[in-house]
């Protein structure tokens, strides 16, 4: 089952709810509508990435878990929050040097989706507990302050 929240009058953020699937086209068609054409192929690859790994990771396909999608577009900036109800984690890396250098082997395919994020979003920020991310995508160059004085 989907439930949506589309902005509800007075609020910014929408909000998509579904229990852990795979089956993420429907989900991904609603969270893309509002994206501009020259994003829509990229964005969608990150986004089924990050839900992907927030059913199969993080709630480990338990459908009597939810996935919890808010989305917003906020001062030219494309938001989506996922939370899910797993145990969470630790990144692998940070994702600005090497892959190979950084990931075991046995590792290396999940690290490679998690540094997909970075090459895709202008922001990717996990929770201090690993069960929420926040990606971010601008609509315009702007400055933005590193990650570190957040």
């Amino acid at each position: 089952m989907i439930a949506i929240s589309l902005r509800p009058v007075g609020r910014d953020w929408g909000t998509i709810s579904f229990a852990s699937t795979l089956f993420l086209c429907p989900i991904l068609d609603l969270l893309l509508a509002n994206i501009p054409a020259q994003w829509q192929a990229e964005l969608r690859l990150g986004l089924q990435e990050a839900l992907v790994n927030a059913a199969k990771h993080g709630n480990k396909l338990d459908p009597s878990k939810t996935v919890i999608v808010r989305f917003s577009v906020v001062d030219g900036q494309y938001w989506w929050v996922i939370s899910d109800e797993g145990s969470g984690f630790s990144p692998p890396c940070d994702c600005h040097t090497d892959l190979a250098e950084d990931i075991p082997q046995e590792e290396a395919e999940s690290g490679r989706g998690l540094c997909m994020l970075h090459q895709i979003f202008d922001q990717v920020h996990w929770n201090p507990q690993g069960t929420e991310l926040r990606l971010c995508k601008q609509a315009k160059n702007r400055f933005l302050r590193p990650n570190f004085f957040r």
